[in-house]
This record gives C-alpha cells, sequence and structure tokens, in this order.
C-alpha cells in the first residue's frame, strides 16, 4: 500500500491537555462492524478518510496508556504525541481480515512509540540500546528505593533477577547517577524531571514488564497473523467465527453452513489452531 497515512492530520495535544482530552472524549467508540468497514475502504481502497476516523476514535486509548507512563519526568503532551504516531503507524499496517479488534492490534505500536520516547529523552545519552539494556534501564530505576548507591548484595540480587552480568548493573546505576543534582528540581530547572527523586519507584505498573510484554506481544501477533495466512479460506473462516467474532458460531452452525459434518468442523478446526499455536511458538 502506498498511501503514506502518517501525512494524515491529527489532533495533536498542546499546552492545553485538559482542553485535549474533553475533545477526544466526544469522538464515538467504534462498533466492531463499523471498525470493520472502515478498516476495509482504508486497506482495499486507500480511502484517508476511513483511516482518519480509525484514527480518531482511538485517541482516547492512546491517552489511557500514557498515564501508565508518570514518573519519567516527561510531558504528557508529548507522551501522547507519540503515542498518536505508533497508532498511525497501526492503522496503516491493520489487516481486517485477520478478525482481531484494531485497539488490540495497536497497543503494541502505540508502546514501543512511548518507550522510544522516554528512552531518547532520558538526560544520559544512549542509555539503553539493546533489549536487555532496556530491560536493565526501567528495573534499576524502579528498585532504586533511596538515593545512595546500590550495596554489593544489592546489584547482585538485580543482575540475578534480570540475568545480566553485575557490572551491567554497575555501569547502568552509573549512568543513572551521572553528576550531582538537587533531590527535588526546581520547577524552572531545565533538567526538570531528571531529579533524583524521579529515580524512585512509580505507583504504576513496572515498565520493565510492560516492555517485556510489548516485545512478547508484538512479536506473537507478528506469528499469529504469518500464521493466518498459511491456512487455507475454509480454515480461517472456521477459526475466525469460532474463537474470533463476538457471536462465535457453532459446530453446527458451520456443518451445515459447509455441508459437512460437525465432526469434520472440529477435525479443521482442530488442525488450524495446531498451526496456529506452532506459528507463535516458533
Amino acid at each position: 500500500m502506498s498511501t503514506n497515512i502518517m501525512t494524515l492530520p491529527s489532533l495533536a495535544p498542546g499546552r492545553d491537555i485538559d482542553a485535549y482530552l474533553q475533545t477526544i472524549s466526544h469522538f464515538p467508540v467504534l462498533s466492531a462492524d463499523q471498525e470493520k468497514e472502515l478498516a476495509e475502504r482504508f486497506y482495499y481502497q486507500e480511502d484517508l478518510e476511513a483511516a482518519r476516523q480509525l484514527v480518531i476514535s482511538h485517541l482516547r486509548f492512546v491517552a489511557h496508556i500514557a498515564r501508565s507512563y508518570k514518573g519519567y519526568g516527561l510531558s504528557q503532551s508529548d507522551l501522547i504525541q507519540e503515542g498518536n504516531v505508533g497508532l498511525m503507524k497501526a492503522v496503516k499496517r491493520f489487516n481486517p481480515e485477520v478478525g482481531v479488534r484494531l485497539v488490540s492490534f495497536a497497543v503494541h505500536w502505540i508502546k514501543a512509540e512511548m518507550h522510544e520516547f522516554i528512552l531518547r529523552n532520558w538526560r544520559i545519552v544512549k542509555v539503553a540500546t539493546t533489549k536487555s539494556q532496556r530491560k536493565l534501564f526501567f528495573n534499576l530505576r524502579s528498585n532504586k528505593k533511596r538515593l545512595a548507591w546500590l550495596t554489593e548484595s544489592e546489584s547482585q540480587a538485580i543482575a540475578d533477577d534480570l540475568g545480566v552480568p553485575v557490572a551491567e548493573v554497575t555501569r547502568m546505576e552509573g549512568r543513572l547517577s551521572a553528576s550531582d543534582m538537587a533531590f527535588d528540581a526546581d520547577d524552572n530547572d531545565d533538567e526538570q524531571g531528571t531529579a533524583p527523586v524521579h529515580f524512585l519507584a512509580s505507583a504504576a505498573q513496572d515498565p520493565a514488564d510492560i516492555v517485556a510484554a510489548a516485545d512478547l506481544e508484538m512479536e506473537q501477533s507478528e506469528r499469529l497473523t504469518e500464521g493466518f495466512a498459511t491456512l487455507d479460506e475454509r480454515s480461517r473462516d472456521i477459526v475466525q467465527k469460532r474463537w474470533l467474532t463476538d457471536k462465535k458460531a457453532t459446530l453446527h452452525e458451520l456443518a451445515a453452513e459447509y455441508g459437512v459434518s460437525a465432526e469434520r468442523i472440529r477435525q479443521l478446526e482442530k488442525n488450524a489452531m495446531k498451526k496456529l499455536k506452532k506459528a507463535i511458538a516458533a
């Protein structure tokens, strides 16, 4: 598809975040049928208006995810804007034939953009460049319950828990504590949000777990999509109607539709599910 959805006009939160949240709360939530119709228009006809409607109907979901990342000293407006970029990427790649709701597919892209934004804008340059370092970054930050340096036993415990060398824990701690600063930065300080007070654990869900889960879910989602593509049309239709719709079809209903026995439908379903599980576990 050649259409560049990233050029679509989108609502960007400005200084008045409350006004933005109020505005997006008025956008209607799409039903499954409405969402599928819009997704098909964009997927098959490159209808940008359909894509725009898909994006704006999910803006409130992006704002909801952004609230999970409080405590990083970063603007909620900026986090939301990055998440909106991830949402547009998800809409561009969404295949309505897979049979899942857009929100389930988009969450991985939204979180990925937010994670990258957090790491790019942390005051230490290139604080975490690999998947293991990113996990260490979030875990170490949430595990620093006090401002003093970690003891040898504390460093070893974190290293054992994350499966990384102790030296990597020490190196990351050095990056996070690279310079002395006031415990609670002044509101007008250029480095607001990077003071040691922000090293303390957030009350929100552990971001390290979010990162790891998002990475795993994205990989599994991609494998599931690839697995669906390997199924024949009848098997794909059976799985969708049995598992991926609001009103699930019975074996007997599908048997009548395809003119075969219910047992045959059960066998086809079982074989299809085996292939999908194998694709996810690959």
